[in-house]
């Protein structure tokens, strides 16, 4: 590991030399010749093949050698190894191949929690809480597999087969399915659904290849249910495709409307802007974000709140304004490289200063709740030279880092404690919901069959809270009562969230659970009680 990071310091040696000569002035002449940097660094791997003490792995020293110059350079330009591509091109690509379930490890079994719409799993008949004992084969159960096994296992190529052995219910024998692999969608729509009568309601986590093809259908869904308001929710969204970015805004923004530009050295200003009817260009909107809120993101929020077309809700976003492009090595590996800068309509760049060190740059969501960002705006510190204007109704919006909201909502930890932490931290939670429904789910399914009736009528009972209580004890969490006092609300929601989850759908998920997030609460309440209209929107 010395050996690596002495090759790794040496090439940045280099590189720091060459910036610094284009820092200090000197002019094109002086700068050192790209071809002899290169010399410089093959002639040096030659000495260490030839010379060095003990064996050199010559790979691992160039690879570690890459990953330390584009660290030198921006927190965002990284290296893939070829192996690892596929697997880091998938959340973009919107799919994967495999077979198409949500799994969790219980008892040392993998256990179907849910199949994947249209896959192969769920076209087999494969169901929520069977229990994968064999694969081609090779017993699984009761072996230590961990998820890196069920990755391998389960994932391949596509048309390729594999035999999975089944253990359903009460079944004695195993049921052998043949399941050919298949491309399997990663959704980037957690949730849709309406509200009330008047406002609907979609949360994404991604920006991929999918992304505006799922956002089409739900607008279609809720539209016919009635919508006339959106909330967007971008909480916890790191971003991805710009081009999606790029869509959702025009879904959003009427006539020739700047959405974001971008600009770098090699690459020159370009400028993106709507060009087609959106499905929801007219309607009040909110968009909900969060510290972790980041890249396309902020695209679609700077650009909503720039042309003033809604409001933003929650905290200050993440603050990443660079785009990068994936570059081929001759190996099959490759690099994200950032070449541009991307800008608001107003003209704001989002990214936040990375000057210290990328460090320094990720312990920064650290510093919000060290300096009480989270807490209230008062403790940022926002110069002229960081104000900027909306371009209809003139209002005043910041860059500088992360885009911030037009309605603040601070961090609520009331119902924060010890014991909540740590049955979370277990998995007691999905453990636990995932043996009940197991157990119960036919009698579930008769009580309450489908999820409205559920989310209106399904009530925890005492028996469920003190099992669920007694599975910590067994797993040495501790019952402290006046913990339970103060997180009771939350725990008892997030266990009936989760019930929906597992007999319905993810969506059900977030239906239950949302009313507890108090940057959801405040975006609804923002359409409801006069608020949006009290920035001088009417959309």
């Amino acid at each position: 590991m010395k050996r690596t990071f002495i090759l790794a310091a040496l090439c940045l040696i280099g590189l720091q030399a060459s910036t610094a000569y284009a820092q200090n002035g000197h002019n094109a002449a002086q700068k050192p010749d790209p071809k002899a940097t290169t010399e410089k660094f093959n002639t040096l791997l030659y000495y260490l093949n030839r010379m060095y003490v003990d064996t050199v792995d010559s790979e691992a020293l160039v690879e570690a050698a890459i990953v330390g110059m584009l660290e030198e350079l921006d927190p965002h330009s990284v290296y893939i190894p070829a192996e690892d591509l596929q697997a880091a091109d998938e959340p973009l690509n919107g799919n994967f191949e495999g077979v198409g379930i949500r799994f969790n490890i219980m008892k040392d079994t993998i256990m179907v929690v849910s199949t994947i719409s249209g896959g192969p799993s769920e076209r087999l008949g494969i169901m929520a809480g069977d229990r994968i004992v064999t694969v081609d084969g090779e017993v699984c159960a009761g072996t230590g597999v961990t998820n890196k096994d069920v990755m391998r296992l389960l994932k391949g190529p596509k048309g390729t087969q594999v035999d999975v052995g089944i253990k359903r219910g009460r079944e004695k024998e195993l049921i052998v399915f043949e399941i050919i692999r298949d491309k399997i969608p990663i959704f980037s729509i957690d949730a849709s659904y309406m509200v009330d009568n008047e406002i609907g309601y979609i949360k994404l986590n991604r920006f991929s290849k999918g992304t505006m093809d799922e956002l089409h259908e739900a607008l279609d869904k809720l539209n016919a249910e009635g919508m006339k308001d959106l909330v967007l929710d971008l909480q916890g969204n790191g971003g991805g495709m710009l081009s999606a970015a790029i869509a959702m805004g025009d879904e959003f923004l009427d006539s020739d409307k700047l959405i974001v530009f971008t600009d770098g050295r090699a690459f020159p200003r370009e400028d993106r802007n709507a060009g087609r009817k959106g499905r929801f260009e007219k309607g009040r909107l909110v968009v909900l974000v969060d510290g972790s809120s980041a890249s396309a993101s902020e695209i679609v929020s700077g650009a909503v709140q720039d042309w003033d077309r809604g409001l933003i809700v929650g905290r200050r976003s993440f603050g990443k304004g660079l785009v990068q492009r994936p570059v081929r090595l001759p190996d099959g590996s490759a690099v994200r490289l950032t070449v541009q800068q991307y800008f608001t309509p107003s003209g704001r760049c989002i990214q936040k200063p990375y000057a210290e060190g990328n460090d320094a740059y990720r312990a920064e969501k650290y510093e919000r709740y060290e300096k009480g960002e989270l807490l209230s705006l008062d403790s940022l510190d926002l110069p002229d030279s960081l104000r900027y204007e909306t371009q209809i109704l003139h209002r005043t919006v910041y860059g500088g880092g992360g885009i911030l909201p037009d309605v603040f909502v601070p961090i609520d930890t009331t119902l924060n404690s010890d014991y909540f932490r740590n049955m979370l931290r277990k998995g007691l939670f999905n453990r636990y919901v995932l043996e009940y429904v197991d157990g119960q789910r036919k009698k579930l399914e008769r009580a309450h069959p489908d999820r409205a009736d559920f989310i209106a009528n399904f009530t925890l009972s005492q028996d469920f809270i003190d099992g669920f209580i007694a599975s910590g004890v067994d797993d040495e969490v501790e019952f402290v009562e006046e913990d339970w006092n103060t997180s009771e609300y939350a725990i008892l929601l997030r266990l009936k969230a989760l019930l929906a989850r597992s007999l319905f759908d993810a969506p059900a998920f977030y239906e239950v659970l949302n009313p507890i997030n108090p940057i959801y609460r405040r975006g609804i309440d923002v359409l409801r009680n006069g608020t949006y209209g009290s920035h001088g929107l009417t959309h």
